[in-house]
Parts: structure tokens; C-alpha cells; sequence
């Protein structure tokens, strides 16, 4: 009987043994799997921001083309979108430029440098030299808003 009991020990110890691991072969596998798991989450996390900044650089692009776009171009024709019967300053010194003339900076504003450009332009046109533009002078000069004569 106590050769038996030895044996049945021995026996019992090396089953535990076995299961024990198993129950840690398991342990790992599952470990191993959720760090799996959690790089496939943090791999699609990665992919959504990617796409993300995609369209964010898209979206800039598109607004820095607009706007490079909406800056006159050295070279390129002002227009204004609407002539009104009477012109305000800005819309003169876009047609005096348009036509040659030298205005200075289009600031709408009325000063030396635009009426030097208008009495030049009165002059060349044969009309009556006073710097003002009058209604002779304006329907001349409106023609030159939307072309550039060089």
C-alpha cells in the first residue's frame, strides 16, 4: 500500500504539474492576444488620423490656391464688378492703369500721383485738361476698366 500511495502521489504532482502549464501557456496566448488587439485598434487609430491630415492639407491647399487666385497677378487686368454712372476714385485709377497711365498706389484715394495720371489721359484724348473726371472724360476712360492696353 505505500508503494501504491507513492506512485499515486507521484502521479497526482506530475498532473499539476502539467496543468499548471497549461493554465500558463493559456495565460500567455491570451496576453498575446490582447496586445494584439490593441495594436490593430491602435494601427486603425493611426490610419484615421492620417486620412485626417490628408484632407486638412487638401482643405489648406485649396484655400491658399483661392487666395493666391484672388491676388492681382503683376501683369493681370483689375476689374470692378460694377460701373456706376458716377465712378469712385478706385474705379478711375483701375482704368487709368488699365490704360498706361500711372495712378500710383490704388487706394482710392484722390491724390497728386492719380491727378497727374488724369490730366496725362485728358491730354492724350484731346479733352479739356482740368484733372477731374467729368462725363467726357469718364466715358473714355471706363472703356479701359475691363482691358489692358499695353
Amino acid at each position: 500500500m505505500g508503494r501504491k500511495a507513492v506512485i499515486l502521489i507521484v502521479m497526482l504532482a506530475f498532473a499539476i504539474s502539467l496543468s499548471g502549464c497549461a493554465t500558463a501557456r493559456k495565460s500567455k496566448d491570451m496576453e498575446i492576444q490582447g496586445l494584439k488587439n490593441q495594436i490593430t485598434v491602435l494601427e486603425a487609430q493611426v490610419q484615421s488620423r492620417d486620412e485626417e491630415i490628408n484632407s486638412l492639407r487638401d482643405a489648406l491647399s485649396k484655400i491658399g490656391q483661392e487666395k493666391l487666385s484672388a491676388k492681382p497677378q503683376p501683369g493681370k487686368l483689375k476689374v470692378v464688378p460694377e460701373i456706376k454712372s458716377r465712378p469712385n476714385i478706385k474705379q478711375i485709377q483701375i482704368a487709368l492703369k488699365n490704360a498706361g497711365y500711372a495712378p500710383g498706389t490704388i487706394d482710392g484715394k484722390m491724390g497728386n500721383q492719380t491727378k497727374d495720371a488724369i490730366r496725362a489721359f485728358q491730354r492724350a484724348n484731346n479733352l479739356p485738361v482740368d484733372g477731374k473726371v467729368g462725363k467726357k472724360t469718364w466715358s473714355l476712360l471706363k472703356g479701359y476698366l475691363y482691358k489692358k492696353v499695353k
